[in-house]
């Protein structure tokens, strides 16, 4: 059976998911890649370094959002959302966006990664990190389908 989601369903989709696709347009060219985000009712936060998405998105602000959740092919939920993107450059703002992303991963990861690894004897190039860029998509407009089997 396929459906459309409610409003319920579709915020529970956004808020239970981790990774989404972000697709942007300008300069003729649609780009579309995916991202870990944070989705808190109005926004979608993520954060990225300098790059071909950063520069579509500062040229052409308006912007799509795609998550599913998938438990077979034939049991799945999807959304998609349409919205504008707002660079967080305000420091309060900017701190705000990080903490909500911090808050949501840390706990996610594994231990695996938290423990030392062994010494490598491949040299290690240590590069100044630059701040990231934190953003967020206001939240526009929303829509979500399913599919359910029929046991």
């Amino acid at each position: 059976m396929l459906g459309n989601l409610t409003d319920k369903q579709i915020d529970y989709v956004l808020y239970s998911q981790t990774i989404g696709r972000i697709g942007c347009y300008a300069d003729g060219e649609v780009f579309v890649v995916p991202i870990t985000y944070v989705y808190d009712g109005q926004y979608i936060y993520a954060h990225s370094k300098e790059g071909r998405k950063i520069e579509m998105m500062r040229t052409n602000k308006k912007v799509c959002f795609e998550v599913e959740s998938m438990d077979n092919l034939a049991n799945w939920r999807c959304v998609i959302l349409w919205g504008t993107y707002e660079e967080l450059t305000d420091p309060a703002e900017h701190k705000k966006g990080l903490q909500a992303l911090n808050d949501r991963f840390i706990p996610l990861i594994t231990s695996e990664t938290t423990h030392p690894h062994p010494p490598t004897t491949i040299p290690q190039v240590v590069e100044k990190v630059k701040k990231p860029i934190v953003y967020r998509i206001k939240v526009e407009r929303k829509t979500g389908k399913f599919e359910k089997s029929q046991d």
